[in-house]
């Protein structure tokens, strides 16, 4: 049978209940046994003093009679329920209540006793006195002095019944706090089990069946406390990776087609340059065509590559001081050819005086070839691109902005996805990867900034994102 750790947990603190129950109890009733065996001890010790002083006295000064001292012991015998031995200085027996109560009756001389104690000095003891009882006695012994010489002994003798007794009765008494405390622990654990074992088993199914790929399942555990934190924090995980499955199948799918694209053109064009359909006159013609399949399959393989180093590492960064605006009408005039084609315009707009920035140089050159080639593909002929430098928050804000169909609001939060393209895009321009702006935003998210898209659809897309000034300047 399979234990959970709450079974385990419980039997440890079941056990540890029980050794500390058990310890106190013995503990007390040692202590407790102990306290009252003094007690008893000292009491024999007072009453044998006040025997001596009532009836062992007068007899020795002669003031009674022998009968009347054996009258008094057999008093003491069966009011006090003791048993009441005096002996002369000598350690003869002079007189004992009743024959003392045994079969053997009171030893004729003290002092012959296989263990003799010190009897010039008070003693008491506990057992059954030199094997002279059957059972434990507590025993006192008390020299009786005159004129401070000793000139006798008097030794009482009494049961432990009612220690024992007392020692049951304790026992008794701590043992059933014992069970109601082992009751209470009980029900709490069986209330525990209930609110703790069963959402956890719930947990763990739900995790398990989100292990074997099964996203939709919820864990049904509703409860207002950190169980309930852990359960939304799971269906919110399967969520996640539920997304994280379906953009795996999408960003399969993606890359196959924008594979499958170039290679079939080459292979077309090649078997029909092979079998003839395509003449030797135009094999000049067709091989260009092949030659930019290859060259986009080259740019699709080393963006790939380039997004898997940031995915494994993060970018590496070589930052350094320069100026953003340089860097912007640099690009704008090595993207000019392009813009002819198109009588595009690209506009630069600087609205700070200090557009000094701290960021990788090369990297950040990359973004911008990449927001404004994005531009270009997406304005209408005649169209203008405004690229605007401002500041704020000691921040350098660079704003790319076209005036093309804009993007659908549905589709504006996967821009950023690899291999993400707008029908637009697909329908105009097949040389794009798809991937430009993904690692655009992975760049700007290895500086610790952010990018933003905002766009209106028939207005034209604005992208926006943040660097850090010039560090002399902070």
């Amino acid at each position: 049978m399979k234990r959970t750790f709450f079974d385990k947990a419980i039997l440890i603190i079941i056990a540890l209940l029980m050794v500390i129950c058990i310890a106190l109890a013995s503990y007390t009733t040692y202590g407790t046994q102990k306290a009252l065996l003094d007690e008893k001890q000292k009491n024999l010790i007072n009453e044998a003093h006040l025997l001596a002083e009532q009836a062992i006295t007068p007899y020795l000064s002669q003031a009674t009679s022998k009968e009347y001292l054996q009258l008094r012991l057999d008093e003491y015998e069966e009011m006090l329920q003791l048993k009441v031995w005096f002996y002369d200085e000598k350690g003869d027996l002079i007189a004992a209540s009743k024959a003392s109560g045994t079969d053997k009756g009171a030893p004729a001389n003290i002092k012959t006793l296989e263990n003799p104690t010190d009897l010039d000095n008070a003693f008491s003891t506990t057992g059954t006195f030199d094997d002279y009882f059957g059972d434990p006695m507590i025993s006192v012994e008390a020299p009786i002095y005159l004129e401070e010489n000793i000139v006798g002994y008097l030794i009482l003798h009494t049961t432990r019944e009612d220690i024992d007794n007392l020692q049951s009765n304790m026992l008794k008494v701590l043992y059933m706090p014992f069970v109601v405390i082992m009751l209470v622990v009980g029900i709490v654990f069986i209330y525990l089990s209930n609110i703790l074992l069963r959402p956890i088993a719930k947990l763990n199914h739900a995790a398990r069946e989100y292990a074997k790929g099964n996203f939709d399942v919820k864990t049904g555990v509703d409860q207002k406390d950190e169980l309930g934190e852990l359960a939304e924090s799971l269906e919110y995980m399967a969520s996640e990776l539920s997304k994280l499955d379906e953009y795996r199948k999408n960003f399969i799918a993606n890359i196959s087609h924008d594979f499958r694209s170039p290679l079939t053109s080459i292979k077309g064009y090649l078997e029909a340059m092979l079998d003839g359909t395509i003449p030797p006159e135009k094999y000049n013609r067709y091989l260009l065509i092949v030659l930019d399949e290859t060259k986009r399959l080259t740019k699709l393989t080393s963006g790939l590559l380039e997004l898997n180093s940031f995915d494994n590492y993060g970018p590496i960064l070589k930052c350094q001081n320069f100026d953003i605006e340089d860097m912007v009408w640099a690009t704008k005039n090595r993207l000019e050819g392009i813009c002819k084609e198109k009588n595009i315009s690209i506009r630069v707009v600087c609205a700070t005086e200090n557009t000094e920035v701290y960021a990788d140089k090369m990297k950040i050159g990359q973004v911008v070839n990449n927001l404004l080639d994005n531009a270009i593909k997406f304005s209408p002929e005649y169209g203008q691109i405004t690229v605007t430098l401002s500041e704020k928050y000691n921040k350098i804000y660079v704003s790319v902005k076209d005036e093309g169909p804009g993007i659908e609001k549905n589709s504006q939060n996967k821009v950023f996805d690899r291999f993400y393209k707008t029908d637009p895009s697909r329908g105009k321009d097949k040389k794009g990867t798809g991937l430009g702006l993904a690692i655009t935003k992975e760049i700007i998210k290895a500086h610790g900034e952010h990018i933003d898209l905002y766009s209106v659809e028939g207005v034209g897309s604005e992208f926006v994102f943040t660097l850090s000034k010039d560090k002399k300047m902070k």
